[in-house]
């Protein structure tokens, strides 16, 4: 009995279809190319491809484009049922895309696909999605925090160690720094239990829970759990038994003010419109710059890594500096085929490089072994 694939009929009952081509030598399109993280995933990519920015506001992408050496704007509202067309090399999603009409265009058209803002339940779906529409080029789903940075970098700690049986990560997020409202989107979700695989068992847990004290290069930091995808694919791609991601503010008090209103239910009880604005007022309130950092701890057989992954440059050019590593491996352009299928950051097939390639990209990266951290903890 054959399986047929699934029809490539119009993106979504309510939108005409969308007809991009692929263009080797065309531009790569980014959809929301001009947004927080959009801007700056431009900027780095414009001086290795002509740039095709598309978005809500032809005339902001235009401002944008102005700045850059071979780049374009054009509007895509995807939620206007006008039908797009371009000629594109690869796609890049850097805005949500709720209905799949992106991801649709791109694997029916046979273009090298990326996209780095799903949450968990939609990376999901878009898994399932395009393996089903049987793609004939590459379709990275690199939406683990920082734009697939955090399973980059556990791929490299595993790969030192010959394994990994537990990934734990742990972000400061600094309320001094830029933020699109996307970036905090999936944050409005912790309502919402989610899943996780613990000491190879997987179970339901609540967002914020399992709080504690990190220490995040000179930083202690209380974070809790948050549902993020890396939990979701780690053990599914490098055979991790525990994997756990945690979040804290850079205030204390900012993050202690999240769990008493996760402990009260406002998570739960205050989902709506209507609460809306209280949500939001303790989860977005971006600032004019700050400094993107985070901790990622791998353990295998007795031995265990840290890194300590650091960005001045702020949490929007981290998650760009990802999506631009993910489009790189998506082309092939990294010294390494490019994936066949649906594939996610950490199935890196250079995961010896990914520290050079971060530092080259003036991401610091600080690997301690944990005698080391022991010994600079105590001396702390």
């Amino acid at each position: 009995m054959s399986i047929e694939p699934v029809s490539d009929g119009p993106a979504h009952p309510t939108f005409p279809s969308d007809r991009l081509g692929h263009n080797p030598d065309g531009p790569v399109l980014l959809v929301g190319g001009y947004g927080t993280v959009g801007a700056e995933l431009a900027r780095l990519a414009a001086p290795a491809w002509p740039l095709l920015l598309t978005g809500r506001s032809e005339q902001r992408g235009a401002a944008l484009a102005a700045e850059l050496d071979d780049a374009t704007a054009r509007r895509w509202d995807l939620s206007d049922p006008a039908p797009f067309t371009a000629d594109v090399r690869a796609v890049v999603g850097v805005v949500n895309d709720p209905d799949d009409r992106v991801l649709r265009a791109a694997v029916r058209a046979g273009v090298p696909y990326v996209d780095v803002t799903r949450w968990t339940a939609r990376l999901q779906r878009a898994a399932t999605l395009a393996a089903l529409l049987r793609p004939t080029a590459p379709v990275l789903l690199s939406s683990a925090w920082m734009g697939g940075v955090t399973s980059l970098v556990a791929a490299a700690l595993a790969d030192r160690l010959g394994g990994a049986e537990r990934i734990e990560t742990a972000i400061r997020w600094d309320l001094a720094d830029r933020a699109g409202a996307d970036s905090v989107e999936f944050m409005d979700r912790l309502g919402l239990d989610y899943e996780v695989v613990q000491d190879g068992r997987r179970r339901s847990v609540a967002p914020l829970s399992r709080p504690r004290t990190v220490r995040i290069g000179d930083a202690p930091t209380l974070v809790a759990g948050i549902d993020t995808p890396e939990q979701f694919t780690l053990p599914l791609t490098l055979g991790t038994t525990t994997a756990a991601t945690r979040i804290g503010f850079s205030s204390r008090s900012s993050t202690t003010a999240l769990l008493a209103a996760r402990r009260v239910g406002l998570f739960r009880w205050g989902r709506g419109d209507r609460w809306e604005p209280a949500r939001r007022a303790l989860l977005y309130s971006p600032g004019e710059g700050g400094t993107a950092l985070l901790r990622t701890d791998v353990g295998h057989g007795g031995r265990a890594l840290t890194a300590t992954v650091e960005d001045r440059a702020g949490q929007a050019r981290l998650t760009a500096v990802g999506a631009l590593l993910a489009l790189r491996r998506a082309l092939g352009t990294d010294g390494a085929p490019p994936p066949e299928g649906v594939a996610f950051p950490e199935q890196t097939p250079r995961p010896g490089q990914v520290l050079a390639d971060l530092a080259a990209l003036n991401v610091t990266v600080t690997v301690t072994s944990a005698d080391e951290r022991r010994d600079t903890e105590a001396a702390a």
